[in-house]
């Protein structure tokens, strides 16, 4: 008898989740998540990175279905490579919404991810990429940061923690943007009301599934509104003490395959 699992729906951060720390993913949660499709579920990324920095991770993990990028901003085709939905940042409230931030703590270093599949990730002199393997171009100044649609704005501070940071951003910004924290020096600012879950929720009505039907995976406070919409939400050994508080699991870490722990388990 084939092997069945008792979720339809897999939604999976990549960074700190899915993904090691090199940006690759081992061939255990590999091979835990082709055997999880193959019992008929879908797994699906739901992620903050923008769909142009996905579309390569998707093609190593053979997955050319739906894709839930930009914190929920945009869902993205990979099949077709084609935006099936995004929504965008206005780009003045963007800037209100830093000059905000900047009055309470001072500069901040910004960069924005700019909508659409060929999107760029542009920063402004003084933002050091996180990720140092994602692409990135660096502009000589602030004001050309919104001379196309942008999806986010990702925040830094020189000698704020990220979560003094959200927390100021969070009281600062009111209802300009929503603020979230998806990693280490990863502060940023998304459209008011999108989130994780917004995206997850509107890529499960296009499969044909719901809440109901997903187990989802994450490792920090940008996951929370996923845990809070799916049916189970599982944290890895790796992720923040937000997270951790409102998950139903614990697994072990990403570097530990944390998700492949938990599908072998149930299938």
């Amino acid at each position: 008898m084939a092997a069945q699992i008792a979720y339809a729906l897999i939604a999976t951060d990549l960074d700190g989740t899915l993904l090691r720390g090199d940006d690759t993913v081992s061939d255990r949660s590999r091979d835990a998540l082709a055997r999880a499709v193959a019992a008929g579920a879908r797994h699906l990324v739901v992620t903050g990175r923008p769909a142009p920095r996905v579309k390569p991770l998707l093609d190593e993990l053979g997955n050319h279905g739906l894709a839930v990028c930009g914190q929920g901003a945009q869902l993205y085709d990979a099949r077709r490579d084609r935006m099936v939905w995004s929504v965008t940042l206005d780009r003045e409230l963007a800037e209100a919404a830093l000059g905000k931030i900047e009055a309470e703590v001072g500069m901040v270093y910004a960069a924005v991810d700019q909508d659409g599949v060929d999107g760029l990730t542009l920063i402004e002199p003084g933002y050091e990429m996180p990720h140092p393997t994602l692409p990135a171009v660096r502009v000589p100044g602030r004001d050309l940061l919104w001379e196309e649609p942008i999806s986010k704005v990702l925040l830094r501070h020189q000698t704020l923690a990220d979560d003094e940071l959200a927390a100021v951003a969070r009281a600062a910004v009111g209802t300009l943007a929503t603020v979230t924290m998806s990693g280490p020096g990863t502060v940023e600012l998304q459209p008011c009301g999108v989130t994780k879950a917004t995206g997850l929720a509107l890529a499960a009505e296009q499969l044909g599934l719901s809440a109901a039907d997903t187990l989802a995976f994450g490792d920090m406070p940008n996951d929370i509104p996923m845990f809070a919409w799916a049916a189970r939400g599982v944290a890895m050994a790796n992720a923040h003490a937000e997270l951790k508080a409102v998950a139903d699991e614990l697994t072990a870490s990403n570097e530990d395959d944390g998700i492949a722990v938990v599908l072998e388990r149930l299938l």
